[in-house]
């Protein structure tokens, strides 16, 4: 059985073969999500000026009242994936590159992605 350590490090080796090639720049930042047990975070970066220009997550106080409403994680990351979408176009952001973090590509992460999708970003 795989202890937590080793499926930690296999995720952050997955991260550095993901990141070497996922850059974000000013016309196209990069839409990192990370997930923990019982959070989800987004945040649009711009890799070049190494700037955060939008963050949303489960904390956020916009989103938790309608975090406890929604049945189940994947609910609340759809909300998050909405949330940071909305925002990214309010600052003119409309293209992204995804960053997966080294999750695979399912699950809650799909989730976000799907999400901030259908609410206008594009990638």
């Amino acid at each position: 059985m795989i202890s937590p350590k080793e499926k930690r490090l296999a995720r952050l080796r997955r991260k550095r073969r993901v990141r070497k090639k996922v850059f974000g720049t000013s016309v196209r930042p990069r839409l990192s999500v990370f997930r923990s047990l019982k959070h989800i975070y987004a945040q649009i970066i711009d890799d070049t000026k190494g700037a955060t220009l939008v963050a949303a997550s489960t904390l956020d106080p916009e989103l938790r009242d309608k975090v406890k409403e929604v049945k189940g994680k994947i609910a609340a990351a759809q909300l998050v994936g909405k949330l940071i979408a909305r925002r990214a176009l309010e600052k003119g952001i409309k293209q992204v590159v995804f960053d997966r973090n080294g999750f695979l590509y399912h699950g809650r992460i799909k989730a976000v992605a799907d999400a901030a999708r259908e609410a206008g970003l594009e990638f």
